[in-house]
């Protein structure tokens, strides 16, 4: 749960950055105004984001930021070539001739940066979950608002073709009445072995890396691998479904689940990871709504999907299409649309290029000033289902959102 010292450290990050740097002012970009953009956080991830960003008319990337000189040099060749490069992220948000950031950390970093940027003035796109503690989303929503700042979340989905007309498909009532979601994220992947990299520790500022985290020894297994570390990251919940309880929550119209029943194991992975590496998790929400999510690495069983199950239909949602499986004496045709090749519920397709079309979709918010496809809102509401899921995992096996918030009981 949140302490002291984590909001201590949130609400630091956003007074540095305010008393430091001189707000811009939340107007649109002229068609051909260049936007300059910083890259906080270049790892895998972000490199993959920085190769369709820099494609981007009118977008340059003009400064790097990262705790590993390794990551930099990786990132190069994708900005500038006068791009500037930090690892202090606050020298990075003093710049005032930065327009936005691109947060591509660790999940615990998340939330301090986009505050911490929106308070100096810059728009922002962060990859999900946008909070790495529940407790962190209405602090994250106070800031947006009153620094009125563009924040878009890593949700890419959200941008895809075929699941903007699945969306429609569901609440135009083509399927029927919604009584039960099911997603999943299987994988078939061995990230079990402790292979233990060779980092110079003289070419990593551990302590920036750590942040809010409690402080221990320089860990390379755990620096690349931080997804299945708590301190760092939350597992199969924040790292893989919020993807998809996003989506569920876009299309129904839902913010957040009553209650959560969770289960997980380790299956390869005790003694190396924190986090199971097979979950499951039910979730109960208004309107009679239930939702369940697997997700493991030893079976891709499933692989990667959405399924909303209604009186008269089923939807089946990848990120290369949809399919519409019509109930026994239903009058609903079947039908489909797919935009990538490859089997179904593969993680990846050729089309659509999500991070392309996601990020197209910020960058001309950025100029029209209008609200991202994916708002912080959103990525509030997805990482705070996920949280649930953990806490009930965790915690005797169920949570009730209502416990999380209520108020202390006075003595």
């Amino acid at each position: 749960m949140f302490d002291p010292t984590r909001r201590e450290f949130l609400q630091a990050a956003g007074l540095l950055a305010a008393s430091s740097a001189l707000l811009s002012p939340a107007t649109a970009f002229a068609a051909n105004d260049e936007i300059s953009v910083a890259c906080i956080g270049v790892g895998g991830r972000c490199r993959k984001l920085m190769e369709s960003l820099r494609l981007i008319p009118g977008v340059k990337i003009t400064t790097l930021c990262d705790v590993w000189d390794h990551s930099i040099g990786l990132a190069k060749p994708l900005a500038d070539v006068k791009a500037t490069i930090s690892k202090d992220w606050q020298k990075v948000l003093d710049d005032k001739s930065i327009d936005a950031v691109v947060i591509g950390t660790p999940d615990h970093w998340h939330a301090p940066l986009t505050a911490a940027a929106c308070a100096a003035g810059k728009d922002v796109y962060v990859e999900k979950p946008v909070t790495h503690d529940i407790t962190e989303g209405p602090m994250l929503l106070e800031v947006s608002k009153k620094y009125q700042r563009i924040v878009q979340v890593g949700m890419q989905q959200r941008s895809m073709p075929h699941i903007v007309a699945a969306r429609d498909l569901v609440q135009g009532g083509h399927i029927g009445k919604i009584v039960r979601v099911h997603m999943s994220w299987n994988r078939n992947q061995d990230r079990f072995k402790k292979i233990v990299p060779m980092l110079d520790f003289d070419h990593v500022d551990w302590k920036m890396f750590l942040g809010n985290a409690k402080n221990q020894p320089f860990d390379a297994y755990r620096m690349l691998n931080w997804r299945w570390f708590w301190d760092f990251g939350g597992g199969i919940f924040t790292d893989l479904m919020v993807h998809w309880i996003d989506v569920a929550h876009w299309v129904l119209n839902v913010d957040h689940p009553d209650e959560a029943v969770s289960i997980g194991q380790h299956i390869n992975s005790e003694g190396i990871w924190e986090t199971p590496d097979a979950v499951q998790t039910l979730l109960k929400y208004p309107g009679n709504i239930q939702m369940h999510f697997e997700g493991m690495f030893s079976n891709a069983r499933n692989g990667a999907r959405i399924e909303f199950q209604g009186t008269e239909a089923s939807i089946h949602v990848d990120r290369g299409g949809y399919v519409v499986i019509p109930e026994r004496k239903s009058k609903v045709p079947a039908s489909e649309l797919i935009l990538g090749t490859g089997p179904r519920g593969a993680d990846f397709y050729d089309k659509p290029d999500g991070e392309m079309v996601h990020l197209t979709n910020w960058v001309d918010c950025l100029r029209s000033r209008k609200q991202p496809t994916a708002p912080i809102e959103a990525g509030v509401s997805a990482a705070s289902a996920a949280h649930l899921a953990n806490m009930a995992m965790r915690h005797s096996g169920a949570a009730r959102w209502a416990d999380q918030f209520a108020p202390p009981v006075k003595s």
